[in-house]
């Protein structure tokens, strides 16, 4: 029996609490006193939360600039590799003909030249002896400066083969992490198809948006000005190194009406991966600020509303705006209040505009519930648990 008495003192005390501390009323103590405070300026800290999408500082496609099947995928998906490292190989052996054809030609290029050499050379003997005239000098000459462009060609042939021949060893462009790997060996690409993506992750830059209004203030304060920023992943852990902002489009989004700006966080044990989403949290920092209870305010058609108590204890219903951004559980008030003003803090749905109150402090307040939970406990719960 005193394990039930104590259990349903608990109880009422504990709803006596929430009803005196919530909108929901007041604990009726059979006088006019309700609990007032004084406003007062005090610094306050919220956050701005934006999606975000994350996205390494380097993600580079890999498209083949030859077309042929695949003979060797040098890689796996997730493995880390170096800038010229081979990705894949395609198959060649055309592109491996082409060459030796090419290096064929260079050879018959190169013996043309040097008979045209040696019959110009000879030619240019007979001249000095006066043995033939300038036409035949100008004729040897001709054909061989005809044999080094053709040697010439020849050997920008060969170039162009080779270079053909190395578009079969796809090598990574950069440094970084292999994306997903949708082609297997045997199958027919081209540069249409996207054989992988490698993507730097050394670092990543976080992409979110923000209204126009800020971000021309930001324009206005400049990106210095912004504090670090913190990074909410998918499954709601904040991810352990803070962000900076280091850049902002320089074009609004027609369609939303919003700015992207870029964070720049930095990924040592690559936890974050290219393409994954978060929300970026953004610190805000107001000094000289009104803070008041949430529980205090009453809300009308989107309109806001506290009980200030001005001459002769008399309550007025004021409207007030508040800061959009707050923590759940208090209000910046933007307008309606100043430093000095005085409002009430529980049991507004009692109260009317103009009526005249009892002001007294919070502790006082929470004192006569305590005491009214305790008259309750011994008289009104145990008499009933008796029946």
């Amino acid at each position: 029996m005193k394990k039930k008495t104590l259990f349903m003192c608990v109880a009422v005390a504990a709803l006596l609490v929430s009803c005196g501390g919530k909108r929901g009323g007041m604990p009726n103590f059979g006088d006019n006193e309700y609990p007032v405070v004084t406003v007062d300026l005090q610094n306050a800290s919220t956050q701005v939360t934006y999606p975000a999408t994350i996205k390494g500082v380097q993600d580079v496609e890999i498209r083949p600039k030859a077309s042929g099947f695949i003979t060797r995928i040098c890689v796996k998906e997730g493995q880390t590799v170096g800038a010229g490292q081979l990705l894949f190989v395609i198959d060649n052996e055309t592109y491996q003909a082409q060459v030796r054809q090419a290096q064929a030609s260079v050879n018959t290029a190169t013996a043309q030249c040097n008979t045209a050499k040696l019959t110009y050379d000879n030619s240019q003997q007979l001249f000095d002896n006066k043995v033939i005239g300038d036409f035949e000098l100008q004729s040897a000459k001709n054909a061989y400066e005809s044999a080094r462009a053709g040697l010439a060609q020849a050997k920008a042939a060969l170039a162009s083969a080779k270079e053909a021949l190395s578009f079969c060893y796809v090598k990574s462009p950069a440094r970084g992490v292999v994306g997903t790997i949708p082609f297997k060996v045997g199958a027919l690409v081209s540069g249409s198809n996207a054989l992988t993506t490698v993507s730097n992750i050394s670092s990543m830059e976080v992409y979110f948006s923000v209204t126009e209004k800020d971000a021309m203030t930001l324009s206005a304060q400049g990106l210095n000005s912004l504090p670090p920023v913190q990074l909410q992943l998918s499954d709601g852990t904040i991810y352990s190194h803070e962000g900076k902002v280091t850049k902002m489009s320089g074009v609004i989004d027609q369609a939303t009406g919003t700015v992207q700006l870029i964070a720049a966080f930095s990924n040592p044990e690559h936890l974050l991966k290219s393409g994954g989403s978060g929300n970026i949290i953004v610190p805000r920092h107001n000094s000289g600020a009104i803070v008041i209870p949430q529980s205090c305010v009453s809300e009308v058609q989107d309109k806001k509303f506290v009980y200030t108590v001005g001459q002769g204890n008399k309550v007025k219903y004021t409207e007030i705006k508040v800061d959009p951004q707050n923590d759940g559980n208090n209000y910046i008030v933007v307008d309606g209040l100043r430093n000095g003003d005085k409002y009430v803090t529980n049991g507004i749905t009692k109260l009317k505009d103009g009526m005249e109150i009892v002001p007294i402090t919070p502790e006082r307040y929470q004192k006569k519930i305590d005491e009214q939970a305790k008259a309750m406990t011994s008289s009104d719960i145990v008499n009933s648990m008796k029946k």
